[in-house]
């Protein structure tokens, strides 16, 4: 009888180290994964960067989910669509002299779920004609392994 209970501790010692062990990995894979999901995200806002720096805004759009269903809501109200939010930025910022230099300020990435994320953070637009500063929320999702923007606010 005491070896049966001996063996029965033993191995309800060993099932509790197996099911920490479990937990213990899906949180680190966890962590891995979104610090993969924020790297990729920060890469897309910087080739955003570079693109809007250069005048690029076809560049600058790819950022965004070439779709009718891409969210854009600013200052001027909802715009649907990719072609229109590009064109609203071709409008809004003719010239480099109306773009200027973007500089982003991220001051969160956090999980949604599944695979999406959102940010908030600031833009800066230091610009010959005036600066301009505002605050933003977007929406991240990958999609065919591409990190894309589906939502965004800007103000």
């Amino acid at each position: 009888m005491k070896y049966f209970a001996a063996i029965a501790i033993a191995l309800s010692c060993f099932s509790c180290i197996s099911i920490k062990a479990d937990v213990t990995t899906e949180t680190t894979h966890k962590s891995k994964s979104n610090e993969l999901a924020e790297a990729g995200i920060r890469l897309v806002m910087h080739d955003q960067e570079i693109a809007w720096n250069n005048h690029d805004m076809k560049g600058f759009m790819q950022g965004y989910w070439k779709s009718d269903s891409l969210k854009f809501y600013g200052s001027n109200g909802l715009t649907k669509g990719w072609e229109q939010t590009l064109a609203n930025y071709k409008k809004a910022y003719p010239t480099k002299s109306e773009s200027g230099t973007l500089k982003f300020v991220i001051n969160d990435i956090s999980k949604i779920e599944g695979d999406n994320y959102w940010v908030m953070g600031e833009y800066h637009l230091k610009r010959k004609i005036g600066d301009a500063n505002g605050v933003f929320i977007i929406i991240f999702k990958k999609i065919n392994g591409k990190w894309k923007i589906v939502a965004d606010m800007s103000c």
